[in-house]
């Protein structure tokens, strides 16, 4: 492709990218495709020669299009979302177009301080108190991860990553129930192990650690002989909203020296409106945070950003030197691959600097605030329905509902979701609440109206009754 052909085809894909987007409602959310449908289209074994790009992307529409779940539909109402504004989107032309390697300073000097500064202005559009640096990570995963990781090598007096984990003291992390399965996996990767995150029990609407459960877990697994590590918090859990004390699981942690890091991933968004910022009071005294922008605030994926109260903790832990990664002649400079797992690293900021610009915080904060009020209407619509119940009230702009049966509730329930979704309109997934199944909803997409949820009621409330025919 030469440099003509580049232009050309740039501008044919921004063209499709604006039609596609214009045209979201007209698509289902979700494709009616089966398993090993789109594969047995594609051709077995790669070309041996050049192919056109116009056939290259006539099979783009014809064959990948129609197996797309589209997550920028304003009709996505599953999982959370992940949401990319128009301006993020071409910021990212830009990143791609460059594409630059932006693991130290030097290999990026604007890339790096432009990270700085726009996770400087998140901190503030959060409330948080100066003193709180951070880094953007691709995902809330990565940031756990390498909050895990800081709690071992603290632990183990920074020996871990040395003489690894035989022969050492028993480590144990600390969370409920509500946090997101990443916490599981950071701690397989890290070596910890399942069985030494213990679980705590759970209480009230918002489903927070029990503290003083938190507490005696502590003083047993210290009389055990075993050496307590960290705490991990949520805000916002996937599943329900499960949102702990934050103040109150800050003083266990200070109480007892450990490490304290604080999922936000979604609901930390919401943070930019000061009237939510009571689900997270105290978070001023962890030590990391995660929150994504590319969730609720319209950043593309991927754009994590982890906060931290301690960046030197967290930067031994991580960090490789070898000389050829060294910056010479240049002191106190920040090179961010030394505060991530990988050492590779995109220009994640300019979407976020972009976005921010564009929008600006007020009108994000509007954004978020109907997204939580349509939320919190929807829910009270099906409360007031005979044949619904709410399971989970609102947090923020999640809940979850049951429709009720004389039959197998579980197995009832899962047939809902399921003709929901075939029906194509919307986009729900289920969770287990109580070890029963209910029907998770949230608004979150960008672009979202409260027409579209007005729709979500009619789909919910018609296919329930096409079910119980």
């Amino acid at each position: 492709m030469n440099n003509d052909d580049f232009r050309q085809w740039s501008r044919r894909a921004a063209d499709w990218g604006a039609d596609y987007r214009n045209n979201l409602r007209d698509r289902p959310v979700r494709p009616l495709v089966e398993p090993g449908a789109i594969s047995g289209s594609i051709e077995v074994s790669p070309p041996e020669d050049a192919e056109p790009m116009d056939r290259i992307f006539a099979d783009f529409e014809e064959k990948i299009l129609p197996g797309m779940t589209h997550w920028q539909h304003p009709r996505f109402f599953a999982y959370f979302p992940a949401n990319a504004a128009p301006v993020s989107v071409v910021a990212e032309y830009l990143v791609s177009a460059m594409a630059a390697q932006c693991m130290l300073w030097q290999t990026s000097p604007a890339a790096t301080e432009l990270e700085t500064r726009t996770v400087d202005w998140m901190r503030q559009a959060l409330g948080l108190p100066e003193g709180f640096s951070g880094v953007i990570q691709d995902s809330a995963s990565s940031a756990t991860l390498a909050a895990v990781l800081t709690m071992r090598e603290r632990a183990l007096d920074w020996q871990g990553n040395k003489q690894g984990l035989a022969g050492q003291a028993r480590l144990r992390i600390y969370s409920s129930d509500q946090v997101h399965t990443s916490i599981d996996r950071a701690i397989w990767v890290s070596g910890i192990g399942e069985d030494n995150l213990v679980r705590i029990p759970v209480g009230g609407r918002f489903r927070a650690m029990d503290t003083a459960a938190l507490e005696a877990a502590i003083a047993a697994d210290l009389e055990a002989g075993m050496q307590p590590a960290g705490i991990i918090a949520c805000v916002g859990g996937t599943s329900t909203g499960g949102t702990d004390d934050i103040a109150a699981v800050v003083e266990v942690a200070r109480r007892h020296g450990l490490y304290l890091h604080v999922d936000a991933a979604w609901a930390g968004s919401a943070m930019i409106c000061p009237e939510y910022r009571h689900f997270w009071t105290g978070v001023e005294g962890a030590d990391s945070i995660v929150f994504n922008p590319h969730k609720w605030l319209g950043a593309q994926f991927d754009c994590s950003i982890q906060f931290l109260r301690d960046p030197e903790s967290h930067v031994r832990t991580l960090a490789i030197k070898p000389d050829y990664l060294k910056t010479h002649g240049h002191d106190g400079i920040i090179n961010y691959s030394e505060w991530s797992v990988p050492l590779g690293r995109r220009f994640r900021a300019l979407k976020l600097w972009f976005l921010l610009r564009a929008h600006g915080l007020e009108n994000l904060r509007t954004m978020i605030r109907n997204h939580v009020g349509w939320s919190e209407g929807l829910a009270a619509r099906l409360a007031r329905e005979p044949d619904f119940e709410i399971v989970c009230e609102p947090m923020l702009s999640l809940f979850s509902f049951r429709h009720k049966t004389a039959t197998d509730a579980d197995e009832h329930n899962l047939r809902l979701v399921n003709a929901i979704n075939d029906d194509g309109r919307i986009y729900l997934t289920q969770t287990r609440v109580d070890d029963r199944i209910a029907i998770r909803f949230q608004v979150g997409q960008f672009e979202a109206t409260a027409a579209d949820v007005d729709a979500a009621f009619v789909v919910i409330t018609e296919v329930a009754r096409g079910l119980d025919r």
